[in-house]
């Protein structure tokens, strides 16, 4: 592993067990020529994803990108890390546990929006307007809509209403 101070390959492992969820093994490695210590996760891989974008492409599937993603639409939002990282977890199981290596990548897009919307409304419809291409405030109301469930999307007048309104 290389050293993120000096760049030496030469690091040493200090420390190693696995995390809370057991989705990844926590090392903690130190440097011999320049002392810096670090810690590093790593996580088994079952098997090599394919992610077929929807021109038919296909690029290896890149946890870090499900995971800048996703800060993206958390960004600023009050959700604990450890939730995040188990959502991401749980999704990365589900795509390995389909059983074919081939991935289309709306079905990855269905999994985060999934657990975006049990984890924070903010973030769902953050996430949705990229990923459905919003393009009018009409595609947002509809969401919403979807959101607030049927009695209120009926009657978003008086939602607002009874809102406003001191109990």
């Amino acid at each position: 592993m290389r050293c993120p101070y000096c760049s030496s390959l030469d690091t040493q492992v200090k420390d190693s067990r696995p995390t809370d969820d057991s989705s990844a093994i926590r090392r903690r490695r130190v440097c011999p020529d320049c002392g810096g210590r670090f810690t590093t996760f790593e996580r088994v891989q079952l098997r090599e994803l394919m992610v077929v974008k929807r021109s038919g492409r296909r690029i290896p599937f890149d946890r870090d990108k499900l995971v800048r993603s996703l800060e993206i639409a958390l960004r600023k939002r009050p959700v604990e890390p450890e939730r995040v990282e188990r959502m991401i977890n749980g999704i990365v199981r589900q795509l390995e546990s389909l059983g074919d290596g081939e991935i289309p990548s709306a079905t990855i897009g269905e999994l985060v929006m999934e657990g975006l919307k049990a984890l924070d409304d903010v973030a769902y419809v953050r996430f949705a307007s990229v990923y459905k291409d919003f393009r009018e405030a009409r595609d947002f109301e509809e969401l919403l809509g979807e959101l607030s469930g049927p009695d209120e999307a009926a009657t978003p007048s008086r939602a607002k209403a009874s809102a406003r309104e001191p109990s």
